[in-house]
């Protein structure tokens, strides 16, 4: 028995001491001959295709035409004539003024020129016989001449009779006080009984063409200098005037595109901007002065344009925009990229990468620089899946959000 328990306790350590062995070994090594099969990426090839380019800037609509009501003349309110807030019509009455100290004037107008044309009747006949008589040697010469003199002072009392006789004709009808323009009026400031004096400075109304509207935009004075200096002699600028298309507040876009009418020529001190105005049709009046809208304005087309699907650029240690291509070999590249324009669910390359480059947009955590892999191309229709991500450099200009923001959209 003592022999066999010794027997058994040799066997156990030789069996520790081969597994001890065993791992400290490590494990075995593949097969002689065997290769590990490369990783398998999803790549897209760039091809050139023309790419609209657009701007989307923040702006405040404004009405097309205003006329602040002021009173010509002073007087006493006695009515008022239209509905706050209505569509009145160009010369549609608004305001009935007290007219009776007119009224008087006009009626003394009128007889003062019924007697300046009485007094040229005499002194016309007097000149006459005056003329008649001076060639007989009846008068003397010097009397002939006063008789022409009173005739002449007689025309011209006429006349200012009758401008006496317009001036006040034209008070009295400012007294029935007019709309200047069509459109739509606001609250009226004065009331029946109200006292208004000629030249005001406070407004009695306001009226507002509403249709069609302005939406004056802001732009940037460094961000048109950058966009001169991206047009190459391939870019086709917009013709017939830049379309733009209006989207409102609550993030909707509006059903009718306006057009580009100006830019302004001065950049504003304070803010570096100047101004940009867009005209839009506003058949239903939808759209109200004072209104924050953003108006993404077509810039032109840009013939042969590189466009990357946003989850290709990644950024690096350093923070630069980074791409990872398939070489011809097969052996994965990584590119330093220039895109400051998001086109939808992707980026217009500037610098970096060209025509024919397979950019891998799948499986980028699988491989490193100088790799081989096994691309797939990406069909058409995966590729215009929706995507996000950041702008892909910190000196990209995507800022949207602020009344003095720039965002480049191209299209």
């Amino acid at each position: 028995m003592h022999g066999f328990t010794r027997a058994l306790g040799i066997s156990i350590v030789a069996a520790a001491a081969s597994a001890l062995l065993a791992a400290c070994s490590g494990p075995a090594g593949p097969p002689a001959g065997f290769q590990f099969k490369p990783p398998q990426v999803t790549v897209v090839t760039l091809h050139p295709q023309p790419v609209n380019l657009t701007r989307e800037l923040p702006g405040r609509t404004s009405a097309y035409l205003v006329a602040e009501v002021r009173p010509q003349v002073s007087g006493i309110v006695k009515r008022r004539l239209f509905t706050e807030g209505a569509f009145v019509r160009a010369g549609e009455p608004l305001y009935e003024l007290d007219d009776a100290v007119y009224r008087a004037q006009y009626d003394s107008a009128q007889a003062t020129l019924l007697k300046a044309r009485a007094t040229l009747d005499a002194a016309r006949l007097a000149a006459q016989r005056s003329a008649a008589l001076v060639k007989v040697d009846a008068v003397s010469a010097q009397d002939n001449e006063n008789a022409i003199a009173t005739l002449r002072q007689a025309e011209a009392d006429l006349a200012a009779a009758q401008a006496g006789v317009e001036s006040s004709s034209i008070n009295v009808a400012y007294a029935h006080i007019a709309a200047p323009i069509s459109g739509r009026i606001g609250k009226s400031a004065v009331t029946q009984g109200a006292l208004v004096t000629a030249d005001q400075a406070a407004p009695m109304a306001t009226v507002q063409q509403l249709d069609p509207i302005y939406v004056d935009v802001n732009q940037s004075s460094s961000d048109w200098l950058q966009f001169q200096r991206e047009m190459g002699s391939d870019f086709v600028r917009s013709s017939g005037g830049a379309a733009a298309k209006i989207v409102l507040e609550d993030g909707s876009v509006y059903a009718h595109e306006g057009k580009l009418q100006f830019a302004d020529v001065t950049v504003e001190q304070t803010t570096g901007n100047f101004l940009l105005r867009v005209l839009v049709p506003n058949p239903d009046r939808l759209l109200m002065p004072g209104m924050y809208v953003r108006a993404e304005i077509s810039e032109g087309v840009l013939p042969h344009g590189l466009l990357v699907p946003q989850q290709g650029v990644t950024h690096d240690a350093l923070g630069r925009a980074t791409a990872l291509v398939v070489t011809t070999n097969g052996t994965v590249e990584q590119r330093v990229v220039t895109a400051t324009r998001a086109v939808g669910n992707q980026w217009l390359v500037d610098a970096g990468l060209a025509a024919g480059d397979r950019v891998i947009v799948e499986g980028l955590q699988r491989v490193h620089p100088g790799m081989p892999v096994e691309a797939v191309e990406q069909p058409m229709n995966a590729q215009s899946a929706p995507a996000g991500g950041a702008p892909p450099s910190a000196g990209s200009d995507h800022r949207t959000g602020s009344d003095h923001g720039t965002a480049y959209v191209a299209k």
